[in-house]
């Protein structure tokens, strides 16, 4: 969300005539995007943000901007209080105070901005992302579709600083991938907080069954994805639309967080570890190739090491494609926070997470394994350390050596080695 937050800024800012630089010293504007969802990812923000201030110092022309989470959509005075450096403070998905000071500080210095008034900031406001964009878009974009949470998580932040739960209009979502495929995106990734609570919160009947439908006649688009889902909103129309759509990808991200029912109740997810089993079961029973991804927080307050071990279990016996580990992070105002403490000693969070990394790094070895002399379509999306990177349908990392240039392209890789995180191949 938050790149995609990122990709639409820059793509306003670029019809202003600024230009991206990756050397930070050459900079006329700063902006850090930030996540607030751990501790650790807040204190690097806050660190870089520190880093910041002597290049302020050394040009007063310098625009530099927070935006995201550790803003928040109520604004934060005391964060304003504490770095009067700091240009701008924007919300998540609002980028208007940024434009703003661009308006205000550059206007005066740089002449291809003369121009630039309110009604150009209204203007610029009002395209959506991927909208009148004036540059080329990436093979893979990222498109939200759902902005906010109401679903409200025990231990999550994200109600507090993204906003109660809006569904976008789908009409406009599809006129939005299609400016994207239209310059050049191949894969569109359909975003939510909660994406298949999409078009819960609206009276059209259109929900996200049916807008993979509608996003799945797009000409020239590939593939499909969305994420990322919760348990209780994973519909059986939903399933059928990722089995019988084409251009879908067979992946769904399906969160289970922890496997004890009792700890699963205390972070207000609203199933139990039977009733997610179930889930997984349907979804495989309908598409027995399809791959799973879960997050799972370990350390969540009153987990026992029994609690873990409902966890430990649920994760071995599932053997789920991919699954993202985080240690519990006590966010402020959170319901977590306020009443239920922090119980479990940091120690004890590292030796549970590393159990899990362990086991999970054996099951998508043994997983992986199975695409070992197979053929399968690969999309690229770029080079990394000398070799072109890709996806496979079930989004798996494939890395082949060429000369061809495959940016965007689909082509077939006949898969020589597997690994537990990447695949590297030869193309057919």
């Amino acid at each position: 969300m938050n790149v995609a937050d990122s990709e639409r800024l820059s793509r306003a800012l670029e019809k202003l005539n600024y230009q991206e630089t990756n050397l930070v010293d050459e900079a006329d504007l700063i902006v850090l995007n930030t996540c607030v969802v751990r501790q650790s990812a807040e204190d690097k923000a806050l660190g870089r943000l520190n880093s910041l201030k002597p290049l302020k110092a050394a040009n007063p022309n310098l625009i530099i901007a927070l935006m995201g989470c550790l803003v928040g959509i109520k604004g934060n005075p005391a964060m304003e209080k504490r770095y009067p450096w700091v240009d701008a403070f924007a919300a998540p998905s609002d980028p208007e105070s940024i434009l703003r000071a661009v308006h205000e500080k550059h206007s005066p210095v740089f002449q291809p901005l003369s121009d630039l008034n309110e009604e150009n900031i209204e203007d610029l406001l009002r395209e959506e992302f991927g909208i009148h964009a004036g540059s080329l878009h990436s093979v893979s974009e990222n498109l939200p579709i759902v902005l906010g949470c109401s679903h409200a998580c025990a231990y999550c932040i994200i109600p507090h600083k993204r906003g109660k739960e809006r569904s976008r209009d789908p009409q406009r979502i599809l006129e939005e991938a299609k400016t994207m495929v239209a310059r050049g995106a191949k894969e569109i990734v359909l975003l939510g907080q909660i994406v298949d609570r999409y078009g819960l919160d609206r009276d059209d009947g259109v929900h996200l069954a049916q807008l993979l439908a509608m996003v799945n006649d797009i000409d020239g688009l590939e593939r499909i994805r969305f994420l990322t889902s919760h348990p209780n909103y994973m519909s059986d129309d939903l399933i059928k639309a990722v089995a019988s759509l084409p251009k879908v990808m067979p992946h769904i991200e399906l969160p289970i967080q922890a496997g004890d029912d009792e700890v699963l109740k205390a972070m207000r997810r609203g199933y139990t570890n039977a009733q997610y089993r179930d889930i997984i079961a349907h979804i495989r029973d309908l598409m027995p190739e399809v791959s799973i991804g879960t997050d799972i927080i370990v350390g969540f307050p009153g987990e026992s090491e029994a609690a873990f071990e409902e966890t430990y279990k649920l994760l071995a016996d599932l053997k789920m494609d991919v699954a993202h580990l985080a240690r519990y992070s006590p966010r402020p105002g959170t319901y977590s926070e306020r009443l239920l403490g922090d119980d479990v000693p940091e120690e004890e969070k590292m030796r549970r997470f590393r159990e899990l990394e362990k086991l999970q790094k054996q099951i998508v070895g043994d997983i992986n394994k199975r695409f070992l002399n197979q053929r399968i379509p690969v999309l690229f999306e770029g080079r990394a350390k000398g070799k072109w990177r890709g996806r496979s349908p079930h989004n798996r990392l494939v890395f082949v050596e060429s000369t061809e240039n495959l940016l965007g392209q689909v082509r077939d890789v006949h898969i020589d080695w597997t690994g537990p995180w990447s695949l590297l191949g030869s193309l057919v």
